[in-house]
């Protein structure tokens, strides 16, 4: 029973973070590679993206 309680409570204080993050951002979570600014800064972009880019440069070869 303790252990079950303490479960509990981790999955209520995550859930909670995880809330006061999503109020604090207005309610928008990014979650693809391309909305994160500190990914776009060092260059790394999502595979679709990556992959869109390399078929066109093959196309136009």
């Amino acid at each position: 029973m303790k252990l079950f309680l303490l479960t509990l409570v981790i999955v209520a204080l995550t859930v909670l973070i995880l809330a006061a993050y999503s109020a604090r951002h207005g309610g928008h979570v990014g979650q693809h590679v391309s909305a994160n600014r500190e990914l776009r800064r060092r260059g790394i972009g999502c595979v679709q993206s990556q992959d869109r880019e390399e078929r066109r440069k093959k196309t136009k070869t």
